[in-house]
């Protein structure tokens, strides 16, 4: 049964790393802008972080006229707010050709978040939304990419990469190397024709289908997946038009986790989606991941109960870590952060302790988020 396991998790495993490739990188033509934005950004006591997102946006190369900015204050108690205004006024900094509006956020749902983004569609102006994160910085090319995305592919519906930024502690390094993880298998998911999930902190789609599509209804008692359930609806409805944008002008950063506590909460969330996913690809994935990782820890008691040897368990700990090794690759060179590959081998030890404490936490413990107490 173990051999089995491993056995399914490098066949898993090597798939994604063969549709990773499968993704061709898209190259911007410097074509004239044609497409209308609106762009959301949900925000909850992120006064630290707004100055640096704003200031990205503002340095945008996409035609000032051809976008607007919605930031949804979702009860924030830390004057973030008060800090936009005071950034909108800041002469220094040039918010002055930007469409920008603030608005509070309307709550219908167990969703902050998908409040949130309702209540900026709903007073849009134009058919093209895209959403992020207010911790997030934008790249100076990120609108011409999906501008060009949709002209070129036809497209209806973006999934677009994310990364971490930030000093590259211990901490910072296991966490970007775990997200790189999952970026590559999303990679690999829209390259063999079954995607797996997304990230809202970069994600575009058309507002004509959301709205047609009743937008996240259906999921709305999930405080969590604004993106991955409204992927899941999308892809449903036309898998051809829904495209990843593998391209280095479109990749978004984002703060990793400050400390492990958060780290642990921001995967509960994560997981809570899990079971509320009805792509069986996306379940069949996590559960061989899961069972590869309790593979890795029961291989040193089979070992010293004498159900398989000492070298069989290496030979299989091997084999699991080069799979794992070839997508993290892939993954961290397309996002030109090689660099943090050196603790790869530490941190495949440490993983598998950590990704089935994650699962098994999340069938007991509610997790908080923005200052807020959510059930799993």
């Amino acid at each position: 049964m173990i051999i089995f396991i491993i056995i399914t998790y490098l066949f898993i495993i090597g798939w994604l790393s063969y549709g990773f490739d499968k993704v061709d990188d898209f190259r911007v033509q410097d074509l004239s802008p044609k497409t209308k934005f609106s762009v959301i950004v949900p925000f909850r006591n992120e006064a630290k972080n707004l100055p640096k997102l704003l200031d990205s946006i503002s340095k945008l190369n996409y035609p000032k006229s051809m976008f607007e900015v919605i930031l949804v204050d979702d009860d924030s108690e830390d004057g973030s707010a008060s800090i936009i205004d005071r950034l909108i006024k800041d002469k220094s900094v040039d918010f002055a050709q930007l469409d920008m509006l603030v608005i509070t956020n309307k709550r219908a749902s167990n969703s902050p978040k998908k409040d949130a983004i309702t209540s900026a569609i709903k007073v849009s102006k134009y058919d093209w939304i895209v959403t992020t994160d207010a911790d997030c910085i934008l790249p100076k090319y990120w609108l011409d990419t999906f501008d060009e995305c949709i002209k070129l592919k036809n497209s209806n519906c973006i999934v677009a990469p994310v990364t971490y930024h930030g000093k590259m502690t211990f901490l910072n390094r296991f966490q970007t190397l775990d997200f790189l993880s999952l970026q590559g298998a999303t990679i690999g998911g829209f390259g063999i024709k079954k995607p797996l999930m997304c990230n809202g902190a970069n994600f575009a789609y058309l507002k004509s289908l959301f709205i047609s599509l009743r937008g996240f209804e259906g999921n709305d008692t999930i405080a969590s997946g604004d993106d991955v359930f409204l992927l899941e609806k999308l892809t449903a409805y036309d898998a051809e038009s829904v495209h990843y944008l593998k391209s280095s002008n479109a990749i978004v950063t984002t703060n990793p986790a400050e400390n492990t506590k958060n780290l642990i909460q921001q995967r509960l969330r994560w997981a809570s989606k899990t079971s509320q996913n009805k792509n069986w690809f996306t379940k069949l994935v996590g559960l061989v991941v899961l069972l590869g990782n309790l593979v890795c820890l029961g291989l040193l008691p089979a070992v010293y109960f004498n159900i398989i040897t000492l070298k069989i368990a290496l030979a299989l700990f091997i084999i699991k870590g080069c799979i794992d090794f070839l997508l993290l690759f892939k993954t961290a060179r397309f996002f030109k952060q090689d660099n943090l590959l050196v603790s790869y081998l530490f941190s495949s030890i440490i993983y598998p302790f950590f990704c089935v404490s994650i699962v098994f936490l999340s069938f007991f413990k509610s997790y908080e988020w923005k200052n807020r107490t959510f059930k799993v």
